[in-house]
């Protein structure tokens, strides 16, 4: 990440926002987030900002803006690829195990993969395609890509901004935080799921009560 922090750093400005963006965007369009994480990007962004090398609104705007449409691309190459991207020399290299392990991570979740997945750098990069390839509708796919894309891109940028130098503390710790918001969020979704079904079964019993 130093190298790409360098290099970034000394692009002209306009190059910078577009190296940062593409790399968000690709990320779950090209399946590059198994080798590279775009949040690696977002937070060199951030960093840069700090410094005032970026404008920081500039940078959150086309932040969530590349997030939110490289999942979107991802969702119509899963679409119209099906599963004939499983069985291509990328889907080979990717393995048969990160698509089990992504796939069971939509079955379990349903859309909210879509909003928790973004949390994840392995699932970031496959649940968009796997969302396109099980024929999620694409007005539920989009709202919660749009809500996960925007705000872990400001979070991510953000980080970065206020981390400054201390970057790499920030980079190591993200990984560790990613878990623990999944992890709160499904604690969360299987909470109001529980309710909204004791609310269900109690009705009708409090209605037969005299």
């Amino acid at each position: 990440m130093t190298v790409l922090l360098h290099f970034v750093d000394s692009a002209p400005e306009w190059l910078a926002y577009s190296l940062v963006g593409l790399l968000a965007f690709v990320e779950s369009a090209a399946f590059v987030g198994l080798v590279f994480p775009g949040e690696a990007a977002l937070l060199v962004g951030g960093v840069l900002a700090g410094t005032g090398r970026l404008a920081l609104p500039v940078l959150l705007v086309v932040a969530a803006l590349a997030a939110v449409l490289g999942d979107s691309a991802g969702y119509e190459i899963g679409r119209l690829g099906g599963n004939a991207i499983t069985s291509s020399r990328l889907g080979r290299l990717i393995g048969e195990r990160r698509w089990a392990r992504a796939e069971s991570f939509m079955r379990r979740h349903g859309a909210w993969a879509v909003l928790l997945g973004r949390w994840v750098g392995l699932m970031r990069a496959l649940v968009p395609a796997l969302a396109g390839m099980t024929r999620m509708r694409y007005r539920t796919f989009l709202v919660f890509n749009a809500i996960g894309g925007t705000l872990w891109a400001v979070a991510v940028v953000l980080a970065g901004y206020f981390a400054g130098t201390s970057w790499h503390q920030v980079e190591h710790a993200l990984g560790d935080l990613s878990s623990v918001a999944v992890a709160a969020a499904v604690v969360a979704g299987g909470a109001f799921v529980a309710v909204r079904h004791w609310k269900r079964v109690r009705t009708p019993a409090s209605r037969s009560t005299p």
